[in-house]
């Protein structure tokens, strides 16, 4: 992840990577990125998140993570995506 603009997106949410030491945060996967920002962020940062990386590819990365055998999302956090998702991507 080399663009600054993600960059500054994980400092200004780095407390929700509170299990990542802090010179790794900004080398998180995008995979981490969503996942971590879907399931624990506030509106703004998902908003944010969208303008980022495009609505496209948060639903594209949500949708491979959700089906597979282990899943780290909320229950909540996945009913609510999948809806999101199912209307406006």
């Amino acid at each position: 992840m080399n663009n600054p603009e993600i960059k500054k997106f994980i400092r200004e949410n780095s407390y929700l990577l509170w299990w990542i030491k802090e010179e790794s945060k900004e080398n998180i996967s995008m995979n981490v990125l969503v996942e971590t920002i879907l399931n624990f962020g506030n509106e703004k940062s998902v908003k944010k998140l969208f303008d980022l990386l495009g609505i496209k590819k948060v639903t594209e990365i949500f949708y491979k993570d959700t089906n597979r055998n282990r899943v780290n999302y909320h229950p909540r956090t996945v009913n609510f995506f999948n809806l999101y998702f199912k209307k406006n991507a």
